[in-house]
């Protein structure tokens, strides 16, 4: 099946494993309760045990430095694309409203990004990722 949108999350490479698990899982929940249409309907097994509902179109991961990240923001918010970000700060928060505070105590162009996730139009995401790499 096609999409006609398109998710994308970009991770910086030089974290530790663990981290760029937690910046994807961070990020994929973004799209999720931001972009409700992205999910679809529970899923139920053979025995009626119900589970809970995932994206309905594949999440593409991506792998850059420091530069890029800045970059694909950049070029993300100039196109009007829905974008998430995950700062180096929020590694050292314990909750919702330290995390927020950390990203506004930060102007745009200062940010220190570890990851960040794109959605919008299918074409659009293709055109602020061009250049990355998918992640290894």
């Amino acid at each position: 099946m096609r999409f006609d949108t398109k998710i994308g999350i970009v991770v910086r490479e030089d974290l530790a494993v663990w981290q760029k698990l937690n910046v994807t899982a961070f990020l994929s929940s973004a799209v999720a309760g931001g972009e409700p249409e992205t999910v679809g309907q529970p899923y139920e097994d053979g025995s009626d045990n119900v589970y809970l509902p995932m994206f309905r179109q594949p999440v593409l991961v991506y792998a850059s430095d420091e530069e890029g990240l800045a970059r694909v923001r950049e070029r993300a918010m100039a196109r009007g694309l829905r974008v998430a970000v995950y700062t180096e700060e929020l590694f050292k928060t314990g909750n919702d409203d330290d995390n927020r505070a950390a990203v506004r105590a930060v102007e745009a162009e200062d940010l220190r990004l570890v990851g960040l996730a794109i959605y919008g139009p299918k074409n659009a995401v293709d055109k602020v990722t061009k250049g990355l790499s998918l992640h290894p």
